[in-house]
């Protein structure tokens, strides 16, 4: 391990999380809840999509995003895939909705199958470029791209974007170790390489995890 390796390290003996901090956004206290629901403007049914992005931002997956990304982040994470501050994003972090009532500074209620799972607090809402969007994220207009066909058929009208106050995260039958629960089992003072794909790994990956994992 050579020094610079050695400062990026905290006293736990692991690397800082992404954007230096991890943000878990759920509000623990009761009180809290109660005013935030009292303030409710709207009420917005999610989408798996939409869920699983809401309990991402939930629990620090997103770190270090506080909620769904405003129209200035939106459009330099499609162009440059980097935020505001320069943080490396492959696609926007976004909500979609079809709903030309909500505006800057409502308060929305995210539902998820009978579950009130997040307010969101609007900052920004606009009309997105969806062709610019599939476009620089994906390469392609093409509706064959299943994202793209995503994009065009699948998401609202205008995005909205806001800091989020986590309720409680969505139930699901096979549920995840948050990121807090995961470094808290990473062995200090090691290189750790993860790796996930839909398939099991085949040769090829398992060459380029352990490649990785043996580089300097």
């Amino acid at each position: 391990m050579n020094e610079i390796e050695k400062i990026k390290r905290g006293s736990d003996g692991l690397i800082a999380p992404y954007g230096g901090e991890l943000k878990e956004l759920i509000i623990r206290d009761e009180n809290q809840k109660k005013q935030l629901l009292s303030e409710i403007d709207f009420h917005h049914e999610c989408s798996e999509r939409n869920a699983c992005d809401v309990e991402l931002l939930m629990i620090g997956a997103f770190s270090p995003l506080e909620g769904f990304m405003n129209e200035d982040e939106y459009y330099s994470v499609i162009k440059n895939n980097r935020n505001k501050n320069g943080l490396l994003f492959g696609l926007p972090i976004v909500l979609d909705s079809d709903n030309p009532e909500v505006k800057e500074g409502d308060k929305v209620l995210l539902l998820f199958k009978g579950q009130s799972l997040a307010v969101l607090e609007i900052n920004s809402k606009w009309e997105p470029d969806k062709l610019s969007e599939a476009k620089f994220c994906y390469g392609t207009n093409s509706l064959e791209h299943p994202a793209v066909k995503m994009i065009f058929h699948e998401r609202g009208r205008f995005y909205l974007g806001g800091r989020i106050f986590g309720l409680e995260l969505p139930k699901r039958d096979f549920p995840c170790k948050t990121p807090k629960e995961v470094r808290s089992e990473l062995p200090p003072n090691y290189d750790v390489v993860a790796f996930q794909c839909r398939n099991p790994i085949h040769r090829a990956h398992y060459e380029l995890f352990t490649n990785s994992l043996s580089s300097e």
